[in-house]
């Protein structure tokens, strides 16, 4: 930290408001305003260094410019900002090579955020490897949720809820996907809870952010959200033993009508999914409903994932494929809880795995939109867990007529 006696003056500290003394002088040397780089102590620039240091890398991006080929964006990969490879086992300073099915392309991301120790973890959040998942009964048979574990799954889905309306309000051209991941992070801890994703086998972020082509798994990174794209925000969180998960896809500024069409396609493909939900139902239906309404709609529906039992396992039975024709076994009945989360994609169904391992690509390079929910089977129907709330912002217009 660099002391100047002209900052205390005329300026406060960027965290607490008081007297400032000291600057950051990493913006000192990137020339950066200076009320947003006073400081009144040692302390308040340590507090404030998770957040603060965001500001060097827009600084960064904004000299660099935002080039889609994937060159300039090397440049910004440090020790703290480096591309992810290996499902988020590695790094490299290095912008790695593939076949790239569209225009987007991966940037650096940033370190692993810090959750505290008082806040309670799911049992990979220590070494990215689930224990007692993989192995579980729940992998085979579907459970019945109790009252008590009912009644958890609906305060942790209101979290999760939360955290995704506070996600979506920020949304707007400039934002980079990384300051989103960050207020997730922070709204979830500030909850009381952990975000599941958060080293899920090895995955490096607390959410998903899936940028225009990308099905579902993109990184939150350094990219700035541009004018016209559209992208998906993934939230789950973990509280008091059990997990809550939606997403929603939002439109980033002036957006162009195909895709316009295709968010609010895949919207009613859920909406009309969850409209049958009801004990007897079998799970394949689910499937025939969501992939006529998109057929007709002229969109595909992409094969590799599907919506996923939940509860104290973030994934377990039943399995939910989105398409039709499938497999899928089982009936529907009273104290279920499931996702259903359809990806609907503008060109072909077909994917694409970049190199980090995670983020899955349409094979055309079209656009790709998803909604999700977290859903209770009632006895006379469907209780939507993650339902949206009177406080959520009015970001879809259809749902205005």
């Amino acid at each position: 930290m660099a002391g100047g006696s002209d900052v205390a003056k005329t300026l406060s500290c960027a965290r607490c408001g008081k007297p400032a003394h000291l600057q950051c002088p990493k913006c000192m040397e990137l020339k950066l305003p200076r009320e947003a780089a006073a400081f009144c102590t040692q302390d308040c620039f340590k507090a404030s260094w998770s957040s603060h240091k965001s500001v060097h890398l827009k600084a960064r991006l904004s000299s660099l410019g935002t080039d889609s080929a994937g060159e300039q964006n090397s440049d910004l990969a440090s020790a703290d900002w480096q591309y992810c490879l290996r499902k988020g086992q590695s790094r490299t300073p290095n912008c790695p090579h593939s076949v790239w099915t569209g225009t987007l392309r991966p940037y650096p991301i940033s370190v692993k955020r810090i959750v505290p120790a008082h806040i309670d973890k799911p049992d990979w959040a220590d070494d990215g490897v689930p224990k007692v998942e993989p192995n579980s009964d729940l992998q085979h048979h579907v459970e019945i949720k109790t009252l008590d574990k009912i009644e958890r799954m609906r305060e942790t889905c209101q979290i999760a809820r939360e955290v995704l309306d506070a996600a979506a309000r920020m949304i707007c051209p400039g934002v980079t996907t990384d300051e989103i991941d960050r207020v997730v992070h922070e709204a979830t801890i500030a909850a009381g809870a952990y975000p599941s994703p958060l080293n899920y086998y090895f995955f490096p972020k607390s959410c998903c952010t899936s940028v225009n082509e990308v099905i579902c798994h993109g990184i939150p990174d350094a990219r700035k959200l541009e004018d016209g794209d559209i992208v998906n925000v993934d939230v789950t969180v973990y509280y008091k033993g059990v997990h809550g998960d939606l997403n929603e896809t939002y439109f980033v500024g002036n957006v162009d009508e195909a895709s316009r069409k295709l968010v609010q396609s895949t919207y009613e493909c859920l909406d009309k999914a969850i409209s049958i939900v009801k004990p007897g139902v079998r799970f394949r239906e689910i499937g025939e409903v969501i992939n006529r309404h998109a057929s007709m709609s002229g969109l595909s529906v992409a094969r590799s994932y599907c919506g996923h039992g939940i509860g104290e396992l973030l994934h377990c039975a039943p399995n939910i494929p989105h398409y039709g024709r499938n497999k899928a076994v089982g009936v529907m009945k009273a104290g279920q809880t499931f996702t259903i989360e359809p990806m609907i994609n503008a060109g072909v169904w077909h994917d694409r795995m970049w190199p980090d391992g995670w983020t899955d690509v349409t094979a055309d390079g079209k656009r790709s939109a998803q909604f999700e929910h977290t859903l209770l089977v009632t006895e006379t129907g469907v209780e939507v867990l993650t339902a949206r709330l009177p406080s959520s912002p009015d970001v879809f217009p259809w749902l205005n007529k």
